[in-house]
């Protein structure tokens, strides 16, 4: 991490810090076919929990690894929440320990598929974005809504498309991955377009709503929360890193 792409500790710094990521113009990243090895990132809390949560709830982050489709490791580490829920505010909550769980990966994603938004916020730089800069690995946002962008529902059938508008600029796509279920949201993100967001999630669509790097990040994150009291020591930030 640089002096520059970090965690800030307040909404003020991470304001100031989201302006700043949202004007960088880093070289675009486009996808070889197929992608070598895609990544997921997703973040969960004690189960029952409502409302906006508070700085210090214990979290459970989930990495995964794919290639070829086939899960080729997981990762998952526990931690504090830095803050409440705010939208577009996110970063303060979970960032370190999404950073920390995909850090635990022992191969290097080509990509990352990270639950939360990119170029759709309101200062165009949410989590998935800062993530990205942090990590320096491009990122795709996939959320089960839009944050500020707007856009018509696609159409019914599988891999139907419909742009998410944000300032009249296309920032996402609305996607069907199941007939029987509302459309995803996938969000141009750190060194990625929207196009090639789209293009990243269609290639990875499977029978599931969820892309498989997210779901896979998923369950590697809940299983850890449902094991916690007999892991959770080991369970830590304080754990050695691998060079990503």
């Amino acid at each position: 991490m640089t002096a520059t792409t970090r965690w800030p500790a307040t909404p003020e710094e991470l304001e100031a810090l989201q302006h700043d990521l949202a004007s960088r113009q880093p070289p675009p990243w486009t996808p070889l076919t197929p992608i070598a090895a895609v990544g997921g990132c997703f973040v969960c809390f004690a189960r029952g929990k409502v409302g906006r949560g508070r700085a210090g709830d214990l979290g459970w982050a989930g990495a995964s690894l794919l290639s070829g489709g086939e899960v080729v490791e997981t990762a998952a580490v526990a931690g504090p929440a830095g803050a409440p829920y705010e939208p577009g505010l996110l970063a303060l909550r979970e960032g370190p320990l999404m950073e920390a769980a995909v850090r635990r990966l022992r191969e290097r994603p080509e990509v990352l598929l990270v639950n939360a938004t990119g170029r759709d916020h309101p200062r165009q730089a949410g989590l998935a974005l800062h993530l990205g800069a942090v990590l320096d690995v491009p990122t795709v946002g996939v959320t089960m809504r839009p944050l500020v962008a707007e856009g018509a529902l696609p159409a019914g059938e599988v891999r139907a498309v419909s742009p998410l508008l944000l300032g009249g600029n296309v920032v996402g796509y609305w996607v069907r991955t199941r007939r029987d279920a509302h459309p995803i949201a996938v969000h141009a993100a750190w060194r990625t377009d929207a196009a090639t967001a789209l293009v990243v999630v269609l290639a990875l669509a499977g029978r599931a709503r969820t892309p498989e790097p997210i779901r896979q990040a998923r369950r590697a994150a809940r299983e850890a929360r449902a094991a916690a009291p007999r892991v959770r020591s080991r369970l830590s930030f304080g754990e050695a890193k691998s060079p990503l």
